[in-house]
């Protein structure tokens, strides 16, 4: 194999954002979004990103505070929590959590008939301290916490609402959009929980690089 083809995982990855950049830099994105963007992108292999990815103006504020104070991640999947870079989370004081195999949501979520995603969000209500929630995978997720938000049971630092899908999906988006509460989300049907990640990397690695 000819040498020059053999690159190390770091220079394939800053050739990556390389080439990324030189394909949206004609195009405006707020400094402190366009790593955001830049990550998911390179995540996916999407630039749709530039268009559908959509932040609050207190979105990336709210989100470094609560890291800053030691926030604590919630996915909606395994995948996005695997995803999520959580040596460089804990030497910022945070951590991460999933609550979606946990027996005691499966029980209840059978007994109500409903969505395990959507007891894992009630779980997540009772770990004290800033919670930013990541749901890359459930529209369910992102319904129950809005009804938690409006019956004053969580106050999410952020709402990272990027489900991939067809049923529910765009609905679940525009409504945590209207919430009140700060979020990044992906609109229309394209997301998923390695978007998920991605994000919560990228504002990880706003602290930790």
């Amino acid at each position: 194999m000819n040498s020059e083809r053999i690159m190390q995982p770091m220079d394939i990855e800053k050739k990556s954002f390389e080439i990324i950049e030189s394909h949206i830099s004609d195009i405006f994105i707020p400094d402190d979004r366009k790593d955001i963007v830049k990550r998911v992108i390179h995540t996916t292999a999407d630039f749709d990103y530039v268009e559908n990815l959509k932040f609050s103006d207190d979105s990336i504020s709210s989100a470094l505070k609560a890291l800053k104070e030691g926030a604590t991640i919630v996915t909606d999947t395994n995948m996005a929590y695997s995803g999520i870079n959580k040596t460089a989370l804990a030497k910022i004081g945070g951590k991460a959590v999933c609550f979606m195999s946990d027996s005691d949501v499966a029980e209840e979520a059978k007994k109500r008939e409903i969505t395990r995603a959507a007891v894992s969000m009630e779980k997540a209500c009772s770990v004290s301290g800033n919670l930013i929630f990541a749901i890359g995978n459930a529209p369910t997720a992102l319904l129950e916490l809005d009804s938690l938000i409006k019956e004053g049971k969580v106050v999410p630092s952020l709402i990272i609402g990027v489900p991939v899908g067809f049923v529910n999906v765009c609905e679940s988006k525009e409504i945590i959009m209207e919430s009140g509460v700060p979020y990044i989300v992906a609109k229309g049907r394209k997301g998923g929980s390695n978007v998920a990640a991605a994000i919560c990397n990228a504002l990880i690695y706003k602290l930790y690089r």
